[in-house]
């Protein structure tokens, strides 16, 4: 049965994938934290994005999470899965799985290593979306992936696939932005990676984008529900500006290593399930650890969150 389209905007956050002490998926972890989510301001999730480490998970788990995670999410809070794999026939399938299940939507990255062509691109993102009823965001992450979606590809797609409604820009380019708003007369919802060294968040709202698919909520949620809240008036430039200095070293913390490897040991650190990234990715360790413990120290969020 067709459901009606999810259109994100505000916070959603890109959440960990929490493993046990001996690796394996800690589903009754996964349930606490959608629930620390949805306690504290966050517009929705995404699942098994690069801070959820789809490429560790096999399939089997990557169906687990969204058979699982999908009933126990219904009505709580809005979920789209990464579905991404290193084949258009796989990708399919996998969101196929996630629309029989009754997901929210599906979210598109470029399939890494391969490096298609902008055409191949296209007709990986068309054809996925035509093979389901579902919502559907881009991500376009070129620093992971290597190659970028244009702006031209994303409105072209805009213009072709009904359930394409989203687009999550983690790129060093304010231009991009505003082509993709211009070329889609705003249409889409566009939302903005938080991650400092792109500084995205004021450019987007300042141009009329629609939030933030961020890392730093999984543990400062209320926080970036806060920074993310769409501009409708002159008061909210200036609360958002405050804001984005505000908790830009929460955001710097996040950042700084690889993600997710900082954003999960913060997880760990606030005593909420987390577990280790998946080897290759290491864990943070020793004195590595005093820079983010301290900045949850001085953010006081283990007190705010009752977490110790």
């Amino acid at each position: 049965m067709k459901k009606d389209l999810v259109y994100p905007e505000g916070s959603w956050v890109a959440l960990i994938t929490p493993f046990d002490r001996q690796g394996k998926l800690d589903m009754a972890g996964f349930e606490r934290l959608v629930d620390f989510q949805k306690s504290n301001g966050t517009s929705g999730l995404l699942l098994m994005g690069s801070t959820g480490e789809p490429t560790s998970l096999s399939q089997e788990e990557r169906r687990l999470i969204i058979g699982e995670m999908t009933s126990y999410c219904n009505g709580k809070i809005p979920v789209f899965y990464g579905v991404t794999c290193g084949s258009t026939e796989q990708t399919i399938d996998l969101a196929q799985y996630a629309q029989e299940r009754g997901a929210d939507g599906i979210m598109l990255v470029v399939p890494p290593y391969i490096a298609p062509p902008q055409n191949a691109v296209y007709n990986f993102i068309k054809s996925v979306c035509r093979s389901i009823d579902i919502a559907v965001a881009v991500y376009n992450n070129p620093a992971r992936v290597i190659v970028n979606i244009d702006p031209s590809t994303i409105i072209r797609l805009f213009g072709e696939c009904p359930n394409l409604v989203a687009d999550k820009e983690a790129v060093p380019n304010v231009a991009q932005l505003a082509s993709v708003l211009e070329g889609t007369e705003g249409k889409i919802r566009l939302l903005c990676c938080d991650a400092p060294n792109y500084a995205l968040t004021i450019p987007t709202l300042g141009m009329g984008g629609h939030g933030t698919a961020n890392v730093t909520g999984n543990v400062a949620p209320a926080e970036m529900a806060e920074l993310s809240k769409l501009w409708q008036s002159w008061e909210d430039v200036v609360k958002g500006r405050e804001l984005y200095f505000k908790y830009l070293p929460l955001m710097e913390a996040a950042y700084s290593a690889t993600n997710p490897v900082a954003i999960k040991a913060m997880v760990k650190l606030m005593g909420l399930p987390s577990g280790d990234p998946r080897p290759p990715l290491p864990r943070v360790e020793g004195e590595k650890q005093k820079p983010l413990e301290e900045v949850i120290r001085r953010f006081r969020l283990k007190e705010k969150y009752g977490l110790n």
